[in-house]
């Protein structure tokens, strides 16, 4: 056999965002790009802002020697100092360049900071609904994902997580804005998070490290401002990427952040810098380091996906759909209209309509939404969710 055991056990659970994406592929084969509206994939529409192709014109012009060359496995000290000056701005901490380390992506931030922090059989708390792709991240260093269930509005359920906290609990893994629900941890939320976890560590005398991935950490909406988990818990990390806020998924350009205040932090960089070498990344993408050090304070323009997000949420709840309106990213996670979500993305996939099951996030009942797409897909979907809709 090609491929063992294990991970054909996991390809088989694998994403359901890339099967119903691939199944999208199919459609369009067969009926033509235009009769089908795939919602499926978080591949953002915008094209990058101005400033992107402008630095990165300068940037190919430029023959200066050694352009292309290794540099440290941190990355640059100019656009580690450019990314902490910004997260200085953004939380009134003093973060310098020692505090960053740039990887590639957010999914590579991620790996290396749970191989830093995490010893075999270690545990990472995350919350429904979640990204499925984390447990496969803690997978790949010895870990085990437990899952928190959430409230109304897809907010953490405190209990719940006190519960799951137990004595291998290393991480505590938070996404906000959340993918798949759009949910914005509020700073309440974060706050009474923070206090359950010093709780916790006091009780089992062990440190337990909060993790932010929050890859749309700039996509509010509703002018709302972001909490940051760096004024909860001092062992706290940041990982992100500009996939969605400079619209570069493609380039695979993100970083780890370590809080400033953090006792150990000296130690912990070194142990992400020599993760980020040893899991094969060695460093990021020299060219995208040299562009996003001069495009940390530009984002892509958010009033377009607001008034998509608007749109989608007006037409659904004209319908019918019962759907909490989302405060950032560019997903929604409606209900399903009948108990089985995948029977309901197979009625929306026969009339053309691509959406991702919710039991792919941990929450079967519900099904995302990705209105990362053009205004004449998702206006073409809607005869598609008033077909399948069930009262």
């Amino acid at each position: 056999m090609a491929v063992s055991s294990k991970i054909r056990e996991m390809m088989a659970q694998g994403s359901w965002i890339r099967r119903m994406f691939e199944e999208g592929i199919a459609l369009k084969q067969k009926f033509g790009e235009d009769a089908v509206f795939d919602l499926s994939l978080g591949n953002p529409i915008l094209d990058p802002p101005a400033e992107f192709f402008d630095e990165l014109s300068r940037i190919a012009a430029d023959r200066a020697p050694g352009m292309h060359r290794y540099m440290p496995n941190a990355g640059y000290a100019q656009t580690r100092a450019a990314v902490a000056a910004q997260l200085g701005e953004e939380t009134g901490l003093d973060f310098g360049a020692e505090d960053v380390i740039m990887t590639c992506g957010a999914g590579g931030a991620l790996n290396v900071a749970l191989k830093t922090l995490l010893d075999p059989g270690d545990e990472v708390v995350i919350f429904a609904p979640y990204f499925v792709e984390y447990f496969f991240y803690a997978d790949n260093h010895g870990g085990a994902c437990k899952v928190v269930p959430p409230t109304e509005g897809f907010l953490p359920d405190m209990a719940a997580f006190e519960d799951a906290i137990g004595a291998r609990t290393r991480v505590v893994l938070v996404n906000s804005p959340n993918n798949p629900s759009g949910a914005l941890y509020t700073e309440r939320t974060l706050a009474r998070l923070a206090e359950v976890i010093r709780r916790r560590e006091r009780e089992l005398g062990r440190e337990i490290f909060l993790v932010s991935d929050e890859p749309y950490r700039k996509l509010l909406f509703d002018g709302l401002e972001y909490p940051h988990v760096f004024h909860h818990h001092a062992r706290s990390l940041v990982a992100t990427s500009h996939s969605k806020d400079l619209a570069l998924p493609g380039e695979r350009i993100g970083y780890v952040a370590i809080h400033p205040e953090y006792e150990d932090r000296v130690e912990l960089m070194d142990g992400l810098v020599f993760c980020n070498r040893t899991l094969g990344f060695v460093n990021a993408p020299a060219l995208m380091q040299r562009i996003v050090s001069k495009m940390q304070a530009v984002t892509v323009d958010i009033r377009q996906y607001q008034a998509k997000r608007d749109f989608m949420y007006e037409s659904l709840t004209e319908i019918g759909y019962d759907v909490v309106k989302p405060q950032g990213a560019f997903y929604m996670f409606p209900k399903s209209p009948i108990s089985d979500d995948v029977e309901f993305a197979a009625r929306l996939q026969e009339r053309n309509v691509l959406v991702v099951p919710g039991m792919g996030f941990g929450m079967p009942g519900h099904f995302r939404i990705s209105f990362c797409v053009t205004d004449e897909t998702l206006a073409g979907s809607i005869p598609g969710f008033r077909a399948a809709f069930v009262g």
